[in-house]
């Protein structure tokens, strides 16, 4: 398995969550982990608090993992994040157990997602047809195809929550114009985009082809997910998601995380405002049906 992972606040949070769920899975109280793991309530109650700054320990995390049932992937995936502490950067694998997904475990906490998406519609805003046509093309095995779908529109329940996660997307024109699914599935997922737009929490602008050259190069998609508490730093948490062939890269290094946060602010400044991309969307999706 190929995971790596940072102490930093998004590697410790991604341990935390992974505890907690394991804890919650097993039906077990923190005093009854404690008490089988031969730990106190305080450690317990530590580990599962990503806020906490103490050193993590992989006889801990891997005695608490092994009392709470986790498998000998889950409890890998667990002892390989807190092995790596220092690197600033890990990748996700697609066979990285459910209660470790990473982009869950800091959605789950993400006050904003700032999203860059330079040729497939964010996983957020999909129907389940465009999502559908996608999994067709790239997967071959169908028989997986129908899970994935599930679990990426189940994903978007974040988007129902409250507080409300603020989700900010530039898109690409080519992603208007890639008519994934076909003309009948495109249409609809414009439609979706449009309506999507008019909520408090969701910003749309769209990078029109005749911007030309813009801050993000010949980079790809990428996702910003953040909160910040000025009053209570240790409750803050940046990391940015890099969307790479069948995995993600996660960094949450400061300096590379400033550095994308600027380039989304360049990106923001180059595209059509929000109101000039609902009629850029409408227009879009008109081509669509002539």
């Amino acid at each position: 398995m190929t995971v790596r992972g940072s102490a930093g606040p998004a590697g410790r949070m991604q341990i935390a969550r992974g505890l907690k769920a394991l804890r919650m899975r097993a039906g077990l109280t923190q005093s009854e982990v404690a008490k089988r793991a031969g730990v106190s309530v305080g450690t317990v109650n530590r580990y599962e608090t990503w806020q906490d700054r103490a050193k993590l320990r992989v006889p801990t995390v891997s005695a608490l993992a092994e009392t709470c049932g986790a498998s000998p992937q889950e409890r890998e995936a667990l002892v390989e994040l807190v092995r790596n502490q220092q690197n600033g950067w890990w990748m996700d694998h697609p066979g990285l157990p459910e209660v470790m997904d990473p982009l869950m475990s800091f959605e789950d906490v993400a006050e904003y997602e700032h999203v860059y998406a330079n040729a497939l519609v964010p996983g957020l805003l999909q129907t389940p047809d465009y999502a559908l046509a996608l999994h067709r093309a790239q997967d071959v095995r169908a028989d997986a195809i129908a899970d994935k779908v599930d679990a990426r529109i189940k994903r978007q329940a974040i988007l129902e929550r409250s507080p409300a996660l603020h989700l900010w997307v530039v898109l690409d024109d080519a992603v208007l114009r890639r008519p994934v699914g076909g003309p009948d599935v495109m249409s609809a997922q414009i439609d979706h985009l449009s309506a999507m737009a008019q909520r408090p929490n969701v910003d749309i602008q769209v990078l029109k082809f005749a911007a030309g050259a813009h801050a993000a190069g010949s980079g790809g998609h990428f996702l910003i997910l953040g909160r910040d508490d000025e009053k209570n730093p240790l409750n803050s948490m940046n990391v940015v998601y890099l969307e790479l062939h069948k995995r993600g890269l996660y960094l949450d290094a400061p300096t590379e995380v400033q550095s994308y946060k600027l380039m989304f602010d360049y990106l923001r400044s180059q595209a059509a405002d929000t109101s000039n991309s609902v009629e850029l969307l409408a227009a879009a999706r008109q081509e669509l049906i002539r």
